[in-house]
């Protein structure tokens, strides 16, 4: 960590979300409070690389600015991207939702912003958040779920990021579940988040409005009659509200959930699974029915403890404090410059 300068508080690190549609930024302590947030658009996909780029070094600017006003200084900036990250974490190999491919983004950022850069896998950096300050928190052997439009993933074995050879460990969603099932956006058939994620109350939900039927009255309510709208929120907050499909949405989606989680536990045995992402946010309306599910698949099943299985607590924080805590742990690691 670097020394404090010009103040008795240690230096701050800047996490950078990189999403489809927004990239937050936020100034994070060595606790992992978040002290300020800053939000920009997202360039299309089409957009060169350059331009996502202009969009993080702006709002790093702005808060750099914000920390100097406090008297602090930031001694790292940490990037969470969606997508695969090389296992040097310098590298976005491939993001779906931009136009980075094989992206050196550490070494190009580091140049424009002339301090330390860290990139790493969005969940990753999620996972390490809740690890270090959330629902995680203490547990050494860790498995992170986020439930978005697909299902995105990390490890943590013995309290320390697991990313495998190429860095591309985690990417549960695409596991197959059911040899010949639905046809997922990877090309494959039957992946997991093909059955068990935020899309897919979306997409059953509009699939149930389409159909009609009394049952399908406050989901209709929710998009004004127009099922293209509906979202994984708004099936969420037909649930919590008591409306019978939308619980029975949730439900069966806790069900594959739980399915899936008996394959990820069996081989990788942590003792808490933190569910983060949108549809994490139903809580026990979602993590209800996944328990239930892996108890009753899980190999071994009476004969071994169950992992707790929580939701997650930091929100749509998560990715940019993790980052941060990431970038500030690998300055201290290199002894202070973050290079090398």
């Amino acid at each position: 960590m670097s020394e404090p300068s010009g103040s008795d508080h240690p230096a701050l690190a800047v996490g950078i979300d990189v999403g489809g549609t927004r990239i937050k930024g936020g100034l994070v302590d060595d606790d992992g409070a978040l002290l300020d947030v800053r939000v920009r658009s997202t360039p299309g996909r089409s957009a060169p690389a350059a331009e996502v780029e202009d969009v993080i070094t702006a709002l790093v600017g702005d808060l750099t600015g914000l920390a100097a006003a406090r008297r602090r200084d930031v001694a790292a900036v940490g990037v969470g991207a969606a997508g695969f990250v090389d296992a040097r974490r310098g590298t976005v190999v491939f993001a779906p939702h931009l136009s980075w491919r094989d992206e050196p983004l550490q070494e190009r950022l580091g140049r424009r912003l002339d301090r330390p850069v860290l990139v790493d896998n969005d969940a990753h950096a999620a996972a390490w958040a809740e690890h270090r300050f959330g629902a995680g928190r203490g547990e050494s052997h860790l498995v992170m779920l986020t439930l978005g439009t697909g299902i995105g993933g990390a490890i943590l074995t013995d309290g320390r990021l697991q990313r495998g050879r190429h860095g591309l460990a985690g990417e549960f969603g695409h596991q197959q579940l059911v040899p010949d099932g639905r046809r997922c956006e990877c090309g494959n058939r039957g992946c997991w988040e093909q059955y068990a994620s935020a899309g897919v109350l979306a997409r059953t939900a509009r699939e149930v409005v389409q159909a009609g039927g009394e049952h399908a009255t406050a989901l209709a309510r929710a998009c004004g009659g127009d099922a293209g709208l509906l979202r994984g929120e708004h099936v969420t907050q037909a649930a919590q509200e008591g409306d019978p499909a939308a619980r029975e949405i949730l439900a069966d989606v806790g069900r594959w959930l739980g399915t899936g989680l008996a394959g990820v536990v069996a081989a990788l045995d942590p003792g808490t699974v933190v569910i983060g992402g949108g549809a994490g946010l139903a809580g026990e309306l979602l993590l209800g029915p996944a328990r239930e599910s892996l108890a009753r698949r899980l190999v071994g099943r009476g004969h071994r403890p169950l992992p707790v299985v929580v939701a997650a607590s930091l929100g749509a924080s998560a990715g940019l404090v993790g980052a941060a805590d990431l970038a500030r742990a690998e300055v201290s690691r290199r002894g202070g410059d973050g290079r090398g």
